[in-house]
């Protein structure tokens, strides 16, 4: 399916209630989010089940709020609007634990 990046808040808002999403809260400041961050094209392709959404923490404060996203990198999986599963809260992940959480929500 993909990736989008750039998205407004309400782009994100409207596209997430249909099919399966991934959710990626990032931003560019954060240094968690760059370790993983050369990682995630490879993720995003095995896992194309999922709509991809990288979502910018600061210019879709929106969309961060209305998940309670309080740290970043963060990953959040929809489907029909429904949350799956979360993962992340602002910690380093690893790109296996990123597809072990992806595989556990399967």
């Amino acid at each position: 399916m993909g990736n989008q990046e750039n998205l407004s808040n309400e782009e994100i808002f409207e596209t997430m209630n249909t099919g399966k999403k991934m959710l990626f809260f990032t931003a560019g400041w954060c240094p968690d989010c760059a370790f993983i961050k050369p990682a995630m094209p490879d993720i995003m392709k095995k896992y194309d089940q999922y709509d991809w959404i990288t979502v910018d923490r600061d210019a879709n404060l929106e969309v961060a709020q209305h998940f309670g996203i309080m740290g970043i990198p963060s990953f959040i999986a929809l489907e029909d609007g429904k949350e799956l599963g979360r993962f992340g809260k602002g910690e380093r992940r690893t790109p296996k634990e990123v597809e072990d959480f992806i595989q556990s929500i399967a």
